[in-house]
C-alpha cells in the first residue's frame, strides 16, 4: 500500500486493523482519508492471509464526520465537483461493505454525521455505552445522502426517520436499540468482546465466509423468493464440493478441527 497520512494499517493474528489517525481532529474525514480507507480495504481484500478487518479511531473519538475545513472548500464547489466527491465517498462506504471479509466497527466517544457511514457499513459494529452518535446533516440544511443505504439497512425505515429528521444524539444503548450498533458495552468490556467476535471468525471457513456474506447480500438486496430457489441450492451444492467444504464437513464428522483453525 502507498503511504498514507490519515489512518494506520496493522496486522496481528490474521486481523487487520484500520484505524482512521487523525486524533487532534477527532478523527473527522476530508477527501485523503477517504481515498486512504477505500485504498485499505481494497489492498485487504486482495490479501487471502487476513481473516477479518477492524475499524477504529485513534485518541477520544471514534469519527467526527465531515473534516471542518473540507466542507469550507466543498461549499464552493460547482455541481459537477460536488458530484464527484461525494461519489468517492458513496465507493468508500460500498467497498466496505461488499469486502469479502468480514468487517467489524469498534466505536468510542463519538460518530456524527457521516461517521454512521462507516460504521454501518461493516458487518458488525460495537461501541462503548459513551459513545455519542448523532445523524446531524438536517441542522446544517443538508442530508445524510451518502450514507442512507447503509443506516438504513441497520436501523430499518422509520427508525431512519426518527434519527435522521431530529438529528438528536443518542448514546450506546439507544444506538442499540435502534440497531444502529449491535451491541453497546461497558469500556472495560469493549475488547474482550471484540476478540471474542476476531476468534470465533477465525474458527469458520475464509471462503464459507465470503460465500456467505455474498448470499445474504443476495437474498437481501437482489433476487425474489422464487429466484432464491434455485440460487442457494446452486450455492449449497458448489460449496459443497469444494475443497474447503469437504475438509469442513471431514472435520466434523471425524471430530477433529478443519484445516483452517490454527
Amino acid at each position: 500500500m502507498k503511504e498514507v497520512t490519515t489512518i494506520k494499517l496493522s496486522m496481528a493474528s490474521d486481523i487487520a486493523t484500520i484505524s482512521l489517525s487523525r486524533p487532534e481532529i477527532r478523527n473527522a474525514f476530508n477527501e485523503v482519508m477517504i481515498r486512504e480507507i477505500t485504498s485499505a480495504f481494497r489492498e485487504i481484500e486482495k490479501d487471502e492471509s487476513i481473516r477479518a478487518v477492524i475499524l477504529k479511531g485513534e485518541g477520544k473519538t471514534f469519527c467526527a464526520g465531515a473534516d471542518l475545513n473540507w466542507m469550507r472548500d466543498v461549499a464552493g464547489y460547482s455541481f459537477e465537483q460536488n458530484y464527484e466527491e461525494s461519489y468517492r465517498l458513496s465507493q468508500c462506504f460500498y467497498t466496505i461493505y461488499t469486502c469479502t471479509k468480514p468487517t467489524i466497527a469498534v466505536v468510542h466517544g463519538a460518530a456524527i454525521g457521516g461517521a454512521n457511514g462507516l460504521l454501518a457499513a461493516c458487518d458488525i459494529a460495537i461501541c462503548d455505552d459513551d459513545t455519542v452518535f448523532s445523524l446531524s446533516e438536517v441542522k446544517i440544511g443538508i442530508v445524510p445522502a451518502c450514507i442512507s443505504p447503509y443506516v438504513i439497512k441497520r436501523v430499518g425505515e422509520y427508525g431512519a426517520r426518527e434519527l435522521m429528521l431530529t438529528g438528536r444524539r443518542i448514546n450506546g444503548k439507544e444506538a442499540e436499540h435502534y440497531r444502529l450498533v449491535n451491541k453497546s458495552l461497558t469500556d472495560a468490556d469493549l475488547e474482550n468482546y471484540v476478540n471474542g467476535i476476531t476468534a470465533l471468525l477465525k474458527t469458520s471457513g475464509p471462503k464459507a465466509i465470503a460465500q456467505c456474506k455474498h448470499l445474504i447480500d443476495e437474498v437481501a438486496n437482489n433476487i425474489t423468493l422464487d429466484e432464491a430457489l434455485a440460487f442457494t441450492a446452486h450455492m449449497i451444492a458448489d460449496i459443497r464440493a469444494s475443497d474447503e467444504g469437504q475438509e469442513g464437513m471431514a472435520a466434523f464428522l471425524g471430530k477433529r478441527s478443519p484445516g483452517w483453525v490454527k
